[in-house]
């Protein structure tokens, strides 16, 4: 136990997700030893990401006005609708430059264990998404976990009647993978997803 301050940083930091007593005590030291202009620079930028940082009204993204930068997009491609689980999630599908079109993110999955159901996920607002735009395909990217797969075949099962195509991302090995250290879910999904080439 350190004294007054110290220990209330440690502290703090200490609820930051990922990060435990050992690695709060040596970013507390750093700080410590930061250039006190350098701290400053992360206190504010702190700051000003919780007064200005809020999320989009439309996919609900992170978003510094009230629309996100995708949303605002007019280039995006309107009918195809990826879900994700994170605003994360959509900075990483981004990453590959692969998808043009919108998203929706629905603020977590399905963990019934976490008492996390469909209400308190932005499903509702996707149904109105599904009503107000015209949505021709909706891509679940979903993590490819319990709760992941969950959530996926939850929505897969109330959007499938409404008409509109419902996709899942593609899973298997990854490029650089052995076969022989692939467990039997993922060596599964890779025979049932394989394509013509």
């Amino acid at each position: 136990m350190y004294e007054g301050a110290v220990q209330d940083l440690i502290d703090e930091l200490g609820r930051l997700p990922g990060v435990g007593p050992k690695s709060a005590q040596r970013l507390a030291f750093h700080l410590l030893q930061t250039e006190a202009a350098d701290a400053q620079r992360l206190a504010d930028a702190i700051t000003r990401v919780k007064a200005t940082v809020r999320f989009c009204t439309r996919c609900w993204n992170i978003a510094e006005a009230e629309l996100c930068r995708v949303c605002r997009d007019e280039r995006r491609d309107g009918s195809v609708l990826c879900v994700v689980e994170e605003p994360r999630d959509v900075i990483a599908i981004e990453r590959t430059q692969e998808f043009r079109g919108r998203y929706h993110v629905l603020g977590g999955a399905i963990s019934p264990i976490d008492g996390v159901g469909p209400d308190q996920l932005h499903v509702k607002e996707l149904l109105a998404r599904l009503d107000d735009e015209t949505i021709e395909e909706l891509i679940l990217a979903m993590n490819p976990n319990v709760e992941g797969e969950a959530t996926a075949s939850y929505l897969s099962r109330l959007i499938s009647p409404l008409g509109v195509r419902v996709t899942r991302l593609a899973s298997g090995l990854p490029v650089g993978g052995d076969l022989d250290y692939a467990d039997e879910v993922t060596l599964g999904r890779a025979f049932s997803g394989r394509r013509d080439v």
